[in-house]
């Protein structure tokens, strides 16, 4: 007879592979909603740089670096080309104004001179020989005057003599009317005479202030040519001292050439070059630190030029207090430029990590140090020694600050 068989209840042989199969898709989708899909990289925490984020005083500076020049200084510039015949002062020494620094000779300018002084010569024999024939020509006129003067005296005497004797029926009244004409002609031609000899005398005037002018002329082009060769004698145009003479005996140096410096070292500058990034920010007026075995002077910008040349601008600073002891013209110096003025910020150390995420972005550690996240963040001003953060950090949190070139574009850094 036949006998009912019961099912067995619970899970069959038959059933695992399914249930293994489902507790599979259960976990990959439980992954896929809420598990964490950042990248990751393992890296040996022994081997980054982690800081801590602060609060503090932003000092809103930059380091730069300069070269000491003095303050005032003259360009020792070549008036008359010529060779160099003799130096006689060395780079470095001390000179007074007019003191004579280089000897250059010139033949074409010492054949220049000669031929002055012989056109000279010529134009003065000249203009002498001018001067005698108007002086010969005025003498002349005075005694033509005085005979005419004489001749009309002459001529008036007689005809007074024989108007009185034409009324006493003396004479003829043609014998009288005879002298008449003659004295009357005699004035007219006295008149004539005075006339166009006061034009000639104010013709002589013109000449002769026309010869003096030449000859003056002739004189100044004379003592120009003489003192063109009294400048082939270059001298110091100020008391100082003499640098960066670059000359050599026989060289051939022109007219207005730079040959060397005469520095007044009564007082100094410092001359900086700076990067282009903060050509807007610097500006006369602003202050400065220089440090020298251990004591800060004082400075101020005094000039900014406009150029930029490879990236950088020129800065001039003057000292505005003491000047360090013993400075020499060329020293190198390190200053802090003060761009602005400090506040309380957020402020993270400098690090290479900047050059790979430009101040966009840094790695921040989790807070039991097992971990590190990337995290977006803007970065405000800079100094040489921090960066000030504006968002994305809080004081007391730690990041790494060194290079992230082996990371990748990792998301999250795990330490082991």
């Amino acid at each position: 007879m036949d006998r009912l068989i019961e099912q067995k209840r619970g899970i069959k042989r038959k059933h695992i592979p399914y249930l293994i199969g489902g507790i599979f898709i259960l976990w990959f989708a439980g992954w896929a909603v809420f598990g964490n899909h950042e990248s990751a990289l393992r890296v040996d925490k022994e081997k980054v740089t982690i800081e801590d984020v602060s609060q503090g005083i932003f000092h809103d500076y930059i380091r730069i670096m300069g070269n000491v020049e003095p303050l005032t200084f003259s360009q020792l510039t070549v008036q008359e080309g010529g060779s160099v015949k003799e130096i006689l002062v060395e780079e470095g020494e001390m000179v007074k104004a007019g003191e004579v620094i280089i000897r250059l000779e010139s033949k074409n300018l010492e054949t220049e001179i000669l031929n002055s002084k012989d056109r000279f010569a010529e134009e003065e024999n000249s203009v002498q020989n001018s001067l005698l024939d108007l002086e010969r020509e005025e003498l002349n006129l005075q005694q033509e005057r005085l005979t005419l003067e004489l001749d009309v005296e002459r001529k008036k005497r007689k005809y007074l003599q024989n108007k009185q004797l034409f009324e006493e029926d003396l004479i003829a009244k043609e014998e009288y009317l005879v002298a008449k004409e003659d004295y009357e002609y005699a004035i007219h031609n006295r008149e004539l005479i005075t006339e166009k000899q006061t034009k000639d005398s104010i013709r002589r005037h013109s000449q002769v202030i026309m010869l003096k002018q030449k000859m003056e002329n002739a004189r100044r082009n004379l003592r120009l040519t003489q003192e063109r060769y009294a400048r082939l004698n270059v001298c110091a145009p100020i008391d100082g001292q003499l640098s960066d003479l670059n000359v050599e005996i026989g060289q051939v140096v022109g007219a207005g050439s730079q040959i060397g410096k005469i520095n007044v070292l009564n007082d100094y500058k410092v001359m900086t070059q700076i990067d282009e990034h903060y050509i807007d920010r610097v500006r006369k007026g602003l202050t400065a630190t220089l440090e020298r075995q251990g004591k800060d002077f004082q400075m101020g910008v005094i000039k900014v030029y406009p150029d930029v040349k490879d990236g950088q601008f020129k800065t001039d600073l003057e000292f505005t207090t003491t000047v360090p002891p013993n400075i020499r013209t060329g020293q190198t110096y390190h200053l802090n430029l003060q761009l602005g003025a400090a506040d309380e910020s957020t402020l993270i150390p400098r690090g290479t990590f900047y050059q790979s995420t430009g101040g966009q972005w840094i790695y921040v550690l989790s807070p039991d140090g097992t971990e590190a996240f990337r995290r977006k963040i803007k970065i405000g001003k800079q100094n040489p020694r921090y960066y000030q953060v504006t968002e994305g950090l809080q004081p007391g949190e730690k990041i790494i600050t060194s290079g992230y070139e082996m990371f990748g574009d990792n998301e999250r850094l795990i330490f082991k």
